[in-house]
């Protein structure tokens, strides 16, 4: 374990004003803290702390930062509190603790849903102060590379999440060297016999060829004295895991890939970068499409640098990587680069991002929608790499690799995205589901009045696009909504002997904690809500008689004990005058099933819960709700018409779904409330009849199984 004193060192390295007192401090407070705690290595736990530290002195970060990894664990692990650190080390410190805290208890790698909820609150403890992540990403670093501690199941788990988010994430926060180390460490877990294949195969090779590196820094170093051009050379193979990928990309073998080698040169100034890169295309020859100038055109995150790939000695690829010292800087810490110390002084990098504004970038990215959407928006920002297309007057849009014209139209303001029909690249006409590439010049054709189309959706690629998108469907389904909610409203009304009017919906959207009877309608026609919670908000009495989810009183169904309650099942949705059968649950009376119902299988070896049932016979109340799918053509009018004809049947509309939208049909499966198979089967007649409905059949949905 590094001692206080040798880490005070590594940060008076690059920052000689440090406060050594206050690294002391907490040194001394974290070891205090953890003091008999241990590491599944056996290891003091406190080590682990340290090494965090050690970690972010090579970003040469702050003091804050460095103290809040030496603290990052007491609160989660030990007696200590938020108020503790506020009174020993300040708020700003405890804040940031805090802050890794809150992320150590996100579980990121859970249930989509769940998942999607924490990807947010991950982002809002970033936007507060982006150190907390930097912390969070050198504590996952130091757990990747002494995780073999682990038990397998556990390694695999953090292994996974390391590979999804945390190395995605360091990667589009710019810290390239941490995304490549924490890609390596989870692909010798999560495929350990392909990484010791690909480092066997290399090490093959470099006895067939020898060690190439030096050979062509040899080459490169004579080109840069030749020249007279100061700048710092680096050379290496690429990791395991960037091979692998690539092989898993390009569909090669290992003796067919080129690209294995890397170099990358340090200049003094700009104009010695396009020198340099002059003398390499001068003495080899340049491998088309490789070519990127990340200097004239900066990726967001601050990262500049010239990438080119050219075939060297003896016909290898290699990837060569030209920026200034300065630009190196950036590159190795990206938007950490924003807090690094040089002589004791906050450095000042013009190229190093401000955290402030490339939160918000992302934020205004995101937009405002549901965790999925956020997460599915988070995803395409981090995972995509950029290409760099124009306007016809030259300017700038940086999108993600894979985007189309209708992200590009979206990119340029929303208006343009919303009214694009067409789109010219390199000025020829192609479908607006074209994947833009690096370097094209792309014009927008517009028309007024035009509007997005739902199936956009499955073409853009950006969250920026996907999110104006939605919106402006939204706001056009609003209106048909409210027409349809309106016609809704007046069945379910009409069905329990009541008028529908603007105080009457004025009063259920108060109860029901909406903003008016627009609002009610809307999310009534878009079927957010039942037309039974409106009843039930108003008239209790009415609904309750209404209302498909509650249990049937005993008297309808012949064959239950005394004390013994039933109710539907949802799979098969069983009414009145079919054949049931009902089976028993602990704690839940009786589930009946239609005898035919495929989920009776899995009771075939329990005959001790089946229960032979049998209907009242009578007339029942319209009360059992049956699921209907229903296939009609997308005209004005067809859906209201629809609904009025289930009104005419004494049927009573409880839910209704889309489930699928066309451009000349819906699909949509309604909720409809029933006395018995024969209305049942008057009811489908009757909708049968229409011309405006091309299928209507009984739904049932096996997966909804009680």
């Amino acid at each position: 374990m590094i001692d206080v004193e040798d880490l005070i060192a590594l940060v008076r390295n690059y920052n000689p004003s440090t406060n050594s007192d206050l690294i002391r401090s907490a040194y001394a407070y974290g070891m205090q803290m953890h003091d008999g705690q241990m590491r599944r290595s056996g290891e003091p736990y406190f080590t682990h702390p340290v090494a965090v530290a050690a970690i972010l002195t090579e970003q040469r970060l702050d003091d804050a930062t460095i103290v809040t990894a030496l603290l990052h664990d007491t609160v989660e692990d030990t007696r200590a509190s938020y108020t503790d650190i506020a009174d020993s080390f300040g708020v700003e410190i405890a804040e940031l603790v805090d802050g890794v805290t809150k992320l150590t208890n996100l579980q990121l790698s859970s249930s989509e849903t769940k998942q999607a909820e924490n990807f947010r609150k991950l982002f809002m403890a970033m936007s507060k102060d982006l150190r907390v992540i930097l912390v969070k990403l050198a504590d996952r670093l130091h757990n990747m590379r002494t995780i073999r501690a682990m038990k397998p199941e556990k390694q695999a788990q953090k292994a996974r999440e390391t590979m999804e988010i945390y190395a995605p994430l360091a990667g589009r926060m710019g810290m390239q060297w941490m995304r490549e180390e924490l890609e390596d460490l989870a692909f010798k877990v999560l495929n350990a016999e392909a990484r010791t294949s690909i480092i066997r195969r290399f090490v093959s090779l470099q006895k067939e060829t020898g060690d190439v590196i030096p050979k062509i820094s040899a080459d490169i170093r004579g080109l840069l004295e030749e020249a007279q051009i100061d700048a710092d050379l680096f050379g290496r193979a690429k990791r395991p895991y960037s091979i692998w990928r690539k092989m898993e990309e390009k569909q090669l073998a290992f003796s067919r890939l080129s690209d294995i080698y890397g170099f990358r040169l340090i200049t003094r100034s700009d104009a010695d970068c396009y020198r340099v890169l002059g003398l390499i295309h001068q003495r080899w020859r340049a491998v088309p499409g490789r070519f990127k100038d990340y200097i004239s055109q900066p990726k967001t995150n601050g990262y500049r640098s010239i990438h080119t790939t050219v075939t060297g000695r003896d016909g290898k690829r290699v990837e060569v990587q030209i920026r200034t010292r300065q630009m190196h800087e950036v590159a190795e810490s990206g938007v950490a680069a924003h807090w690094s110390y040089r002589d004791g002084e906050r450095a000042s990098n013009p190229f190093a991002v401000d955290p402030a504004s490339w939160l918000s970038s992302l934020a205004e990215r995101f937009g405002e929608g549901d965790h999925e959407e956020f997460l599915e928006n988070v995803k395409l920002e981090m995972y995509s790499d950029q290409a760099f297309c124009f306007t016809p007057k030259g300017d700038v849009v940086k999108l993600p690799k894979g985007a189309t014209p209708i992200d590009f139209a979206y990119a340029i303001h929303t208006r343009i995205g919303n009214g694009c029909v067409g789109a010219k690249v390199d000025g020829i006409r192609v479908p607006l589901w074209t994947r833009l590439k690096n370097g094209q010049s792309v014009q927008i054709i517009t028309a007024a009045g035009q509007r997005p189309q739902a199936t956009w959706l499955d073409i853009v690629g950006t969250g920026r696009a996907r999110a104006a998108i939605r919106k402006s469907l939204r706001e056009e389904d609003r209106s048909r909504f409210v027409k349809l909610g309106s016609e809704l409203a007046r069945v379910a009304f009409e069905h329990v002997g009541r008028r529908v009017t603007d105080k009457a919906l004025r009063t259920a959207a108060k109860s029901l904690g909406l903003a008016g009877e627009t609002e009610l309608l809307a999310r009534l026609g878009s079927a957010e809500i039942a037309s039974t919670e409106v009843l039930q908000a108003l008239y209790p009495e009415l609904a309750a008689r209404t209302h498909g989810k509650v249990i049937e009183p005993t008297r309808a169904v012949l064959g239950l004990g005394a004390d013994q309650s039933f109710s539907r099942a949802d799979c098969c949705q069983p009414l009145p005058g079919e054949r049931i059968v009902g089976i028993t649950y602990r704690g839940r009376g009786v589930v009946i099933h239609s005898i035919d119902c495929p989920a009776l299988e899995e009771f075939e070896d329990q005959p001790e819960r089946w229960v032979d049932l049998h209907w009242q016979t009578g007339q029942h109340p319209p009360a059992y709700v049956a699921s209907l799918k229903i296939t009609i053509s997308n005209d004005a009018g067809v859906l209201g018409h629809m609904c009025t004809l289930i009104g005419q049947q004494k049927a009573n509309i409880s839910d209704l779904n889309f489930v699928d939208r066309k451009p000349d049909f819906y699909s949509l499966v309604v909720e409809v409330e029933l006395r018995d198979a024969e209305h049942l089967h008057t009811l489908l007649t009757a909708l049968e009849a229409e011309t405006d409905v091309a299928q209507v059949e009984r739904w049932r949905d096996l997966a909804r199984k009680p």
